[in-house]
Order: structure tokens, then sequence, then C-alpha cells
């Protein structure tokens, strides 16, 4: 029987009983896990799932408070942008043995990148949960209206269908960007060839070609007058916008394909559609996101821990986590069939994903990439040209990786946690 905590139990840990295994999740996963629970539980009779749902927000400084405590869990679900900070941290078990004897879970049928978001100087500390991507959703109908057949395939072709579909005088523009959200510049980035950090982490690389040329595409966009200067919570109720046409693009992930079947009156179900990112000169790539399952170093009952890892890594067990909350399996094979195969909103996710790049493998770098959108937004609203804000991103960047360098230079194991 599937022991379920909807808050924090502190006592609730894997020191209880020797057959108890505790997992952590956030927010909506640890929903959908109290139906994918029982039935690991009614082939493993001898292991009892403690599950704890961590609300997103707080889940990060709890996962590191646990840590220190030494009250962390067997297993967690990891974001890839935190998983630079655990290894670093030398908290995480390598699976690469694991994974080696596994009839389940087989590296080759994963998407390259998504499963590269895991290994960290050769070694293997995680397994891909589900995937998240940046793409286009757009209305077909309205492209139709002024003149384009298909969505765009590179930049220009989408700057001339923004500048068309844009009419500021009536409320109407051609995206939204919400301006503290720093995922849409940073898909914009990662299709430069350009990394985003140079000197093995050391230093920022915002002032390269690739991400000034990124950065201009993204102001040009507010500059005229093709995307509104707001913010998430000041664009309200981006859904019903969508539907009334004040926007014909919205920038988002595979979340937003549920959200829009929902919010949208069944008369509009066909006016909107997905699309990959256009790329500066084709296809473009973005990023490669989304949660893996860890085990912790600590941990007493990494057998029971790995046994979890593969029964949620089945492909069938990835549908239906799909069908549950939307979240989209990082297996070649769990697309082959069922809902998703059949899904023409879902296929652009899967012509994307073949196309992903993971954001830089340091522990900071959520905290360089909320800088970026803070000095972007300034620069969205006029207030510091493109070449002043790739400056003064690199200077704030350069401040936050200020230990890593000392680390680094003084070759230290640890960066950013213990020794």
């Amino acid at each position: 029987m599937t022991c379920v905590f909807a808050s924090l139990m502190v006592g609730c840990t894997h020191r209880i009983d020797p057959n108890t295994l505790t997992f952590w999740t956030f927010g909506r996963e640890g929903e959908a896990m109290t139906q994918l629970l029982p039935q690991f539980e009614r082939e493993n009779p001898n292991i009892h799932v403690v599950l704890q749902q961590l609300p997103l927000s707080a889940a990060h400084q709890k996962l590191l408070t646990a840590f220190a405590g030494d009250s962390i869990p067997d297993m967690t679900q990891l974001g890839n942008t935190w998983m630079p900070e655990f290894v670093t941290l030398n908290a995480l078990e390598p699976l690469q043995t694991r994974v080696a004897q596994s009839p389940v879970v087989k590296p080759n049928d994963y998407f390259t990148s998504i499963w590269n978001t895991n290994v960290y100087e050769g070694r293997l500390y995680g397994v891909p949960w589900y995937v998240d991507t940046r793409l286009l959703f757009y209305r077909n109908d309205l492209l139709k209206e002024a003149g384009f057949d298909a969505p765009p395939r590179d930049w220009a072709q989408w700057r001339r269908m923004l500048a068309a579909l844009s009419h500021p005088d009536r409320g109407v523009y051609g995206i939204l960007l919400p301006t503290n959200e720093y995922e849409q510049l940073m898909s914009l980035a990662l299709q430069q060839p350009d990394p985003l950090l140079r000197d093995g982490g050391r230093y920022g690389n915002f002032e390269s070609p690739g991400f000034k040329r990124a950065l201009a595409f993204y102001v040009d966009t507010f500059r005229l007058h093709e995307a509104p200067d707001i913010t998430n919570v000041e664009a309200g109720n981006p859904w019903s916008e969508f539907g009334r046409g004040v926007y014909d693009f919205y920038f988002s992930g595979p979340w937003n394909i549920g959200e829009f079947r929902k919010r949208l009156p069944a008369s509009e179900q066909g006016d909107w559609n997905t699309a990959p990112l256009p790329g500066p000169d084709g296809p473009g790539a973005s990023v490669a996101g989304g949660s893996s399952l860890v085990v912790f170093r600590n941990s007493t009952h990494k057998d029971a821990a790995w046994k979890l890892i593969e029964y949620l890594s089945r492909p069938e067990v990835q549908e239906h986590l799909y069908a549950l909350l939307g979240d989209m399996p990082p297996r070649r094979s769990s697309w082959a069939s069922g809902s998703l195969h059949d899904d023409p909103k879902a296929a652009a996710f899967r012509e994307q994903l073949d196309d992903v790049k993971p954001t830089p493998p340091v522990p900071e770098w959520e905290r360089i990439a909320n800088e970026m959108q803070l000095v972007a937004a300034q620069a969205a609203a006029g207030e510091l040209t493109v070449d002043q804000a790739a400056a003064e991103m690199d200077r704030r960047t350069d401040r936050i990786l200020e230990k890593r360098r000392w680390i680094l230079d003084h070759n230290q194991v640890a960066i950013g946690g213990r020794p």
C-alpha cells in the first residue's frame, strides 16, 4: 500500500523501515505518482514507497537543506538545470553500471541531448523522466488570412510574419514574449554557434557575435512593436488572449497543449497548431529541458530505487504519465504508438526533440539566466543598447562565477558546495 503524503513529514525518511523507499516529487508529478505507484507496489510487494510532494517553488531549497542536514530521501526527480549542482555536491549515485545491466533503460532509445544532460565527465547520474522544450504555438487561421501557408522556418520568414500580424494601435501583436521569462531568449541563444559561457564555464560569453545576434532579434521584436513590453503577470490570461487573436504566436512548452484544449471552445480547436522553432538560417534548436530521476549516494535502498526508476522508464508507463499530465516522454519508443503518435499537436514537439541543446552545465546557471533576463528586459524597454546589455550580462555573470573560477584555478573538487 502506497504511503502518500501531500505535505512534508520530517520524520518520514528511509530510516523508518528497511523496506520503505522515500521518493520526493515536485508539483503535479506528485499527483500523477499516486496513480502510477499502485501497479509498482503490486509488482514489488516488499517495497513500500513513501511519496512526498514538494511545491516547485520550495523544492530546490528543501533538497539543499535536506542534504546539509543528512535527511535526504532515497531518490527524487531533479530538474536538468539542477543536476550540475548536486553532482558537484557529490550527492548523487552514479548509475552507469546499473544502466549497462538494465533490460529496461536503453540509452540509444533516448533523445541524445536529453540523455546527455545527465552525463558529467563521462559518468551518468540520472535517467530522464520527462522532457520539456519550447517551441511555437500559433494561429494557423490568422497566418492564412495574412497570406502565409505555413509557420516560419527561419528568422527572416518569422520577422515578415510578425510584421504582417502586428497592429499595436488595435492592441494586436505577432507574439507574446513575457519580459520576466528567460526561456525564450535562452532558446534563441542556444541556436547560435557560440557557447553562453567560455573558458570551461569560468566567464560569460554574452558579448559573442552569436549571442548578440539572438539578443538583437529578441529586442527588435519589442522595438518594432511586434510583442508588448509586459511581464506574464501583466499579460493576464494568455490562452483567452490567444483565442481572441491578440497574439498569433505563443512561445511555450508541451503542457500548453492540454491547456489550449481545455480553455478554448471546440469551435476554435482547429484554429491553432504547434511548430518547431525557426532558427537564424533554417530550422532551429531549442532547449533540452525536463526532469530526471536520481538516487542519492547515501541511500540505503539503492536497489529498490533502481527498480522504481526502471518501472517509471517503461514506455507504457511514460505514455500513462503523458495522458495524466502532458509530460512528454524522453524515449523515442514512447512516441511510436498511442495518443502521442496520433496527436497532430504533439508532432512538432517530436520533431523539435531531435534538435535540442542543453544549458551550460554549471551549478550557477539558473542565477545567470535570471540576471540575463533582467538585463534583456532593460534592453527590450530601450534603456540599454544590445552592446551595453551584452556587456552588462557578462559583468554580472563573471561576478556570479567568481567562486567557481577560484575553485577551478586552485584545483578543488567541489564548486559551490562541500569539499
